[in-house]
């Protein structure tokens, strides 16, 4: 682990300068603690992926265009291929393995398998955080909105009217 670089003070607070090697990074994950050594240049979707064998979000485009490594942080959407892990620390962040509850799977999990929004199944995990969220958001009022709201969400298998119908299921579940 290093730190490097002294104090700065930025808009008055102080900080300090890590890396450019390994830092000590805590990320609150589904409501768990996780202690990791990376580099500072590691995204989220990588710490992850291959440091916490958190595999539910996808590495697809690795570019920020496809949406399969959607997650939450703070409650908010986010690409984590873009996002530095770092950046997260004092934040939650929610993958889709944290949206089970007691065993049960997640309404719109149980709306995607009732709906068979999936074929392949790769973008799954990331059509499902951002079809929670958009709901959350009061972005699923009919299927044009869902439509635009879930556009940064890829399916190559264009399973889109399914996924449609299954937001729209589990929107009218609550």
């Amino acid at each position: 682990m290093s730190t490097t670089g002294p104090a700065v003070t930025e808009a008055g607070v102080a900080r300090v300068e890590r890396g450019p090697g390994p830092v000590r990074v805590t990320l609150s994950i589904n409501g768990t603690e996780h202690a990791l050594d990376i580099e500072p240049r590691v995204s989220l979707l990588d710490a992850l992926r291959e440091r916490l064998d958190l595999t539910g979000a996808k590495k697809g485009c690795d570019q920020g265009t496809c949406g399969a490594c959607t997650v939450w942080v703070d409650g908010r959407r986010v690409l984590a291929c873009l996002t530095l892990a770092m950046t997260c620390e004092g934040h939650e962040i929610t993958t889709v393995e944290g949206l089970a509850a007691h065993g049960e799977p997640h309404p719109m999990q149980q709306a995607f398998i009732e709906q068979d929004a999936f074929q392949c199944g790769y973008c799954t995990p990331g059509q499902i955080m951002s079809a929670v969220a958009l709901i959350a958001e009061g972005h699923a009022g009919d299927d044009a909105e869902i439509k635009e709201w879930m556009s940064g969400n890829i399916c190559r298998c264009a399973a889109y009217p399914h996924i449609r119908a299954a937001i729209r299921s589990a929107r009218d579940q609550t």
